[in-house]
């Protein structure tokens, strides 16, 4: 009978709402946070190139990112801070068959991760991109690769762009 008592105790405090309070409100869960929003997302020298929305979902322990152009392009990513690796991991997919899993932290002001990939020819390379809040309240995005059994390989510039507030109407 005392089992009986204690296995019900246990299944009401999985699932009683303090059970299910999130534990993503603070420290390094919020290191993203200055993502949030809705974003026209340009390039020098093209303009605007696209729209984002970083929303955060699952009770604010992560985020995700809905990429849209004006053409055909779009891609999803799904990013979440482990307390277990201490990291923060990112999934990107887009509608070219791109997958990317990347992983790392907040660094000098910068939201870096990085991840292994294949290049268009085949060819094993390093990802790293990075976050940077901008002063304006903007964001600078930098994507680049470069090989990734060469760690004297320059790093190649994949995407540089610049993420500026989209205005509520």
């Amino acid at each position: 009978m005392k089992m009986l008592a204690n296995g019900f105790l246990l299944t009401g405090l999985l699932f009683s709402p303090i059970a299910f309070a999130s534990g993503c409100d603070t420290g390094p869960h919020r290191q993203f946070d200055f993502w949030l929003g809705e974003w026209a997302v340009s390039v020098e020298g093209k303009g605007q190139v696209g729209h984002n929305r970083i929303e955060k979902i699952v009770d604010g322990c992560a985020l995700r990112e809905t990429y849209t152009t004006a053409g055909k392009y779009h891609g999803t990513s799904y990013n979440s801070y482990s307390p277990v690796t201490g990291q923060w991991h990112q999934t990107w997919v887009d509608n070219s068959g791109l997958t990317l899993l990347l992983s790392g932290g907040w660094r000098e002001g910068t939201m870096v991760l990085s991840g292994d990939g294949i290049s268009p020819t085949g060819t094993p390379v390093l990802h790293r991109i990075s976050w940077t809040p901008l002063q304006d309240g903007g964001v600078r995005q930098l994507w680049e690769s470069r090989p990734k059994n060469n760690e004297n390989a320059d790093w190649v510039k994949v995407f540089d762009g610049l993420y500026s507030p989209v205005k509520a109407e």
